[in-house]
């Protein structure tokens, strides 16, 4: 329960209230003040149209102007490539010393490795790019570190810490026990 609170009669100042009156004539001021400034619409610049453009990369579509389209396409040779896929493509031009037209050509076919097997088959993509990471990091092939080797640990190895299999086992047995 809340305490029991005695209010004091103290008067709080509070703002008055606006009548309706007083904000439609604020409301016909500001309009008036608006419409008293010409707008010099040859000044403006043409609104261009948005359409959809798709990505020539990984497929996806963004609304672009023309404008926006001509100036990627003028920066990645012909090809019209999504703001995520310029950031790769960045990225990839940094790490092969400054090749951007190399490193389009790499981006462009992991993409094009991901949309025909890594959509379809997510599981085989997973497979592929562990196999190649385990390719490109240790170079032989790994092998599984078990406490039975006796000829000690291996270089470039995968290390497994502890089986999972009991904490499965300790799951199946207390729900078990629970029905």
């Amino acid at each position: 329960m809340a305490p029991n609170v005695e209010t004091n009669n103290a008067t709080v100042n509070k703002p008055p209230r606006l009548s309706m009156e007083g904000l439609q004539r604020t409301i016909s001021d500001i309009s008036f003040e608006l419409s008293k400034e010409a707008i010099d619409t040859e000044q403006l610049p043409p609104i261009s149209e948005v359409e959809d453009a798709n990505c020539e990369c990984c497929g996806m579509s963004e609304e672009c102007t023309p404008e926006y389209i001509n100036q990627v396409r003028e920066k990645f040779s012909g090809k019209l490539v999504c703001g995520l896929c310029a950031e790769a493509i960045k990225e990839e031009t940094e790490k092969n010393g400054g090749k951007r037209e190399e490193a389009l050509n790499e981006h462009m076919s992991a993409c094009v490795r991901f949309n025909r097997l890594g959509r379809t088959h997510p599981v085989l993509y997973q497979a592929e790019a562990m196999r190649e990471l385990l390719k490109k990091s240790s170079g032989i092939r790994a092998k599984s570190m078990s406490p039975r080797d006796k000829t000690g640990p291996k270089k470039g190895g995968i290390e497994r810490s502890s089986s999972c299999m009991s904490a499965i086992a300790k799951g199946i047995d207390d729900r078990t026990m629970v029905n």
